[in-house]
């Protein structure tokens, strides 16, 4: 599916006249109010506009019903999604639940696609949720993912200025969060020539552009919302691997961002998969995997995997994310966290002993910054 992507709010006013817009539901926080598309929608006088707040950061099952209940009323069939994963997640899943059984548990339900068109404008340069066909929300206290093509976004609306006032940790984070997503995708047992090259371009804008976010140079915003949205187009056709499996309990644990668990723990992945290729379970084989992980080395403008180790490492040091208070007496409860299912993407098979060095590593790490 292509995208059509919008850059102004010209572009996206243009695009509401040229479709006849005249009503719109829209998903997002409440922080919404102090941005500038907010004044731009409702400068929009003939647009009919329905704002849902009602939901929380990790959104659960009952919050998206809620949803479905207020577009219902609504009598729109536009959807804006405005916001980080948790407003995409639950747009999404508004979209996709909105012309099925109420009377059933969705969750239980057969999806199918609807005339219910899904527009996505994110707040980060991270999640790549934009462009992906996933979804997360919570059932009874357990995570859900939802799937289904239908749910990725036809229209996304790139606003540079929306990066402007994020803390700078949260900037490192969702980079990197990109950064992790574009490499998964490159060395993931479904990769395929299409997604490396979703990965490869937004790997070159990350790592060209990453020293200039920080330091809040607004001419390279836009780049790295494309480089965010290149990447989550490849994990929408790879999936994720190890590091976002392993990367998840170190979240609730130590009170750290997504993108900094996966990052964090990718700096590690990478050297054991590089002295286990034997262990390589891609079926194209490990001198195909060796290869995979040569291209990578060249795509970071490097010339070994030993280099290509340091770079991570010495990323996170320079951005001081090695300052994590870990517990040693957590390694049982992490390494039986991670979800098996979520390692089949993995080229190099992790068993239990090898989750449990990963951790160990990463721990010794964290200890010698």
């Amino acid at each position: 599916m292509n995208q059509v992507l919008l850059r102004s709010y010209n572009e996206l006013i243009n695009y509401f006249k040229k479709n006849n817009i005249d009503n719109i539901f829209i998903v997002c926080f409440d922080i919404i109010k102090e941005m500038e598309i907010y004044k731009v929608l409702e400068n929009q006088k003939e647009i009919k506009k329905t704002y849902f707040m009602d939901f929380q950061p990790n959104p659960t099952y009952e919050s998206v019903c809620n949803g479905i209940k207020e577009f219902k009323n609504s009598k729109s069939k536009y959807i804006i999604a405005i916001g980080g994963g948790s407003a995409l997640d639950v747009a999404k899943c508004i979209k996709l639940f909105a012309n099925l059984d109420d009377k059933t548990n969705y969750l239980e339900q057969e999806f199918s696609d609807n005339d219910i068109t899904l527009m996505a404008v994110p707040t980060t340069a991270g999640t790549g949720s934009e462009a992906t066909k996933y979804a997360v929300i919570y059932y009874q206290g357990k995570k859900q993912s939802v799937t289904h093509n239908s749910i990725i976004p036809t229209i996304v609306l790139f606003d540079a200025k929306m990066l402007e006032s994020l803390p700078l940790y949260q900037k490192k984070a969702t980079v990197l969060d990109a950064l992790s997503h574009a490499i998964e995708s490159f060395w993931s047992v479904n990769s395929n020539n299409e997604s490396k090259e979703y990965s490869k371009e937004a790997i070159k804008i990350i790592i060209n552009n990453f020293d200039k976010y920080l330091d809040n140079d607004q001419k390279v915003y836009d780049k790295m919302l494309y480089a965010a949205n290149l990447a989550g187009k490849g994990i929408n056709i790879t999936q994720t691997t190890a590091g976002h499996a392993m990367c998840y309990k170190l979240t609730s644990l130590y009170g750290i961002s997504h993108g900094h668990a996966a990052c964090l723990i990718n700096s590690i992945l990478l050297p054991f998969m590089i002295n286990n290729f034997d262990k390589c379970i891609d079926y194209r084989g490990k001198e195909y995997l060796s290869d995979v992980f040569n291209e990578l080395v060249r795509t970071f403008n490097l010339n070994s995997l030993n280099e290509l180790k340091e770079y991570l490492e010495k990323l996170l040091n320079k951005l001081d994310l090695y300052n994590v208070s870990v517990n040693k007496d957590d390694l049982d409860e992490l390494v039986h966290s991670v979800n098996p299912d979520r390692l089949k993407n993995n080229p190099v098979k992790l068993e239990e002993q090898d989750i449990r060095l990963i951790y160990e590593n990463l721990f010794k790490k964290i200890e010698m910054r």
